[in-house]
């Protein structure tokens, strides 16, 4: 993918972009393998737990195959298609036996190739899927499970990538995206290459409708507000919040408190990620 910048010709435009999709074989979805997605707004059970969500296009879910369950059984990649729930690129592939399912692409697939998911050692070629300790060292990997069978969780953003460091007794070692070091099960499995669409991050939106077709609404300040609806709201003009610390709409500590919980995987992180400095 590239990105083409618009001329200058409205304000608007002055600093946008947008994708050119030269990576794109297909434009219509697998029918069979895409559902509606209901419009939830950041809400559960009525209540707001997401803030500044709602309104956006109309756009349909494609079923991706996360576990890469059909092992030893080849598939041809048939196409590679535009997602509009993801910023990567997914793969139409067909096996052997007739399924059809779609994945996530990695960076460099191309109509025509061949892929297949393994638990025991193979080729490790763009887009093949092994358990963690049939995977060279050094190798990038993506779409990685955090338990066995249960399909990938990790690193499936656009563009991003772990490193397999280490396999020792019954873990792996990897090197997230993030700079954070963790372990995982050796027998979790793992897709090679990286993921595709890394220009996504590099996209300039221009202005604000073109956010609101991706269904992120306003934010406003709370010090804008009145005090009924945020507690640093009120005041005349120019005036601090009044409370020690910054809080949330709903009275919580807004920085400088920790909110993860005591979690059974903290114990395989060996160190975390590095934070940028500003």
């Amino acid at each position: 993918m590239g990105i083409r910048v618009h001329k200058p010709t409205t304000p608007g435009r002055r600093k946008s972009s947008v994708q050119t999709f030269d990576d794109v074989t297909c434009t219509t979805p697998y029918k069979k393998l895409i559902k509606s997605k209901k419009q939830m707004a950041g809400r559960t059970k009525g209540k707001i737990t997401v803030r500044h969500r709602g309104g956006g296009a109309k756009r349909n879910v494609r079923i991706i195959d996360w576990k890469f369950d059909k092992f030893e059984i080849p598939a041809v990649v048939q196409t590679i298609e535009y997602d509009p729930n993801r910023g990567a690129r997914i793969a139409l592939v067909a096996y052997e036996d007739g399924e059809k399912r779609y994945i996530l692409a990695p960076k460099g697939l191309d109509k025509g190739m061949k892929i297949v998911s393994s638990k025991s050692k193979g080729e490790p070629q763009i887009g093949n899927r092994f358990t963690l300790d049939n995977i060279p060292l050094g190798v990038e990997i993506y779409n990685i499970e955090l338990q066995p069978g249960k399909g990938g969780q990790l690193v499936r953003g656009a563009g991003t990538g772990a490193t397999l460091m280490a396999v020792e007794g019954n873990y792996a070692t990897l090197r997230m995206p993030s700079s954070e070091v963790r372990m995982v099960l050796k027998e979790c499995m793992a897709s090679i290459g990286n993921v595709s669409n890394p220009d996504w991050r590099l996209i300039r939106w221009g202005k604000a409708g073109r956010t609101r077709h991706r269904s992120v609404r306003p934010t406003v300040r709370g010090k804008a507000m009145n005090p009924c609806d945020h507690p640093h709201g009120g005041g005349e003009a120019r005036n601090s919040i009044g409370l020690t610390h910054p809080k949330t709409p709903t009275g919580k500590h807004a920085l400088g408190v920790k909110t993860r919980r005591q979690n059974v995987s903290d114990k395989l992180i060996l160190s975390r990620r590095k934070r940028k400095k500003r």
